[in-house]
Parts: C-alpha cells; sequence; structure tokens
C-alpha cells in the first residue's frame, strides 16, 4: 500500500490528486530546507526575488564582491532547474518511471552533502559557508523545477509569493457580491475552490515545515538534513526500482 501510495507521487501519469500530494510533501521540505538553511547560514536561498534586488543594491552601492556573491548563487539556483530538465528529458527518452524520481534521489544526496558541509562550518567558515550556500541554492532549483514540470507550471514549492497571490485571488472571488445570483451569467464572479484548496494547502505545509525545520536545527544541528533526506529517498525509490529491475539483464 505503502509502495503504491509513493509510486504514485511520481508517476509519469499525472493526476491533480497526485500534484497536490507530490507538492504539499515538497512544499514541506522546501520550507523545512528553507528555515534551517537559514539557521546556518544566516540567509534565505528558494527564491530569487531578493537575491536578484540585492545584486542591484550592491552594483549601485559599488560592493562588487557582495554583487558577484548574489550572480554566483543566482547561476547556481538556474543550474539546479537545468539539471532537472535534463535529468527529466534523458529519463523520457529511454522510457523510464524515474524520470522525477532522479531528481528527487539527487536532492536527497546533495542534502547530505549539506549536512556533511555544515558539519565543519566551524572549521572552516570562510570556504564552506559560501560553498552551503550555494548548495542550497543549487537544491532550491533543482526542486522548483522538479515540481514545475511535474504540475506543468500549476504548483510552486520552494517560494510562497506566487501562492499568495493566487490564494488571494480566489479569496476576492469567493468573498465578491454578485449583483445577478445566475451562475451562467457572463458578469457572475466565481472562486475556483479547488485552487483555493490547494493553495491554502502549499502555504500551510511551506509553514509547517519552516517550523519543523527550524525546530529540528535547532535540537539536531545539521543532523537534520537526514530524515528530510530519508523522506526524498523514500519518494524517489519505488520508480527507480521498477526501472532497475526492468532493465536488469536477464540470465
Amino acid at each position: 500500500m505503502l509502495f503504491t501510495f509513493l509510486l504514485q507521487l511520481t508517476a509519469r501519469e499525472r493526476t491533480r490528486r497526485s500534484n497536490r500530494q507530490f507538492g504539499g510533501i515538497l512544499a514541506f521540505v522546501a520550507g523545512a530546507i528553507n528555515a534551517g538553511g537559514f539557521l546556518a547560514v544566516h540567509r534565505y536561498t528558494s527564491h530569487m526575488t531578493g537575491i536578484v534586488s540585492s545584486v542591484a543594491d550592491d552594483l549601485v552601492l559599488g560592493s562588487i564582491g557582495l554583487a558577484l556573491a548574489g550572480l554566483i548563487s543566482l547561476a547556481a539556483f538556474v543550474a539546479g532547474a537545468i539539471t532537472t530538465t535534463l535529468l527529466i528529458s534523458w529519463a523520457r527518452r529511454h522510457a523510464l518511471r524515474s524520470k522525477y524520481a532522479l531528481a528527487l534521489l539527487l536532492e536527497a544526496v546533495l542534502l547530505l552533502v549539506f549536512g556533511l558541509v555544515g558539519a565543519n562550518l566551524t572549521s572552516f567558515t570562510s570556504l564552506l559557508v559560501p560553498t552551503a550556500v550555494l548548495l542550497l541554492c543549487f537544491i532550491m532549483g533543482l526542486q522548483n523545477a522538479i515540481v514545475t514540470k511535474i504540475s506543468n507550471a500549476e504548483i510552486r514549492t520552494t517560494h510562497m509569493t506566487g501562492v499568495i497571490t493566487d490564494l488571494g485571488i480566489e479569496l476576492g472571488r469567493l468573498i465578491y457580491w454578485n449583483h445577478s445570483k445566475k451562475a451562467n451569467d457572463i458578469q457572475f464572479v466565481r472562486a475556483n475552490t479547488d485552487k483555493l484548496f490547494t493553495h491554502a494547502s502549499l502555504l500551510g505545509l511551506f509553514f509547517s515545515g519552516g517550523i519543523a525545520g527550524a525546530l529540528a536545527f535547532k535540537a539536531m544541528g545539521f543532523s537534520a538534513t537526514l530524515p528530510i533526506a530519508l523522506l526524498l529517498v523514500a519518494m524517489a525509490l519505488p520508480a527507480i526500482v521498477i526501472d532497475l529491475r526492468r532493465l536488469a539483464p536477464v540470465r
């Protein structure tokens, strides 16, 4: 039963339900990584809006080093998205069931690498802090691209700006007072309750993940990356196992 559920999360054939479930879990993961990562390196790495703005400010203020660091962080995020696209395209070409699972497995491995890097931050701060920031940016770009590809750009999980905007739009439609009571009236405003539920769930799970990630990091330090990585591995393994069995040579 659990194997089937996990397999459906990364299945090639998508449904709105599986997209919501997959996106919800990864929104929780993104919230945990973002909040825990901030406690580790004192930077939020899940969205690029602030980084792009800070690059512009640093350039104007003449802080070329900080501007360059921001550009490198942006490049790491883009590289993560590129990597996801390459993995999915390669897996689709070879008709693999694990075309989404491969990127999830890579994210899990990189989280463990981040944990190892973080465990030594106090020893090599000047070298490992920038490395940790770039790793987190790459991971966030990787994950955001996975969900974007799997849901045809309907769901985002690593940043909440678009989610909150769409939530506000649907809430506005929900409370709008229609002069006409006829649902078929061209000016009748109706809220999309499915979208409303989806965006509210994503926001709630991202926030819950942030609390969980911050608490876990506070209590466990960089070992907090381990349960998150294991969750991603559990989501990825069913599809990968099926592909490995299919591709294994017959004796």
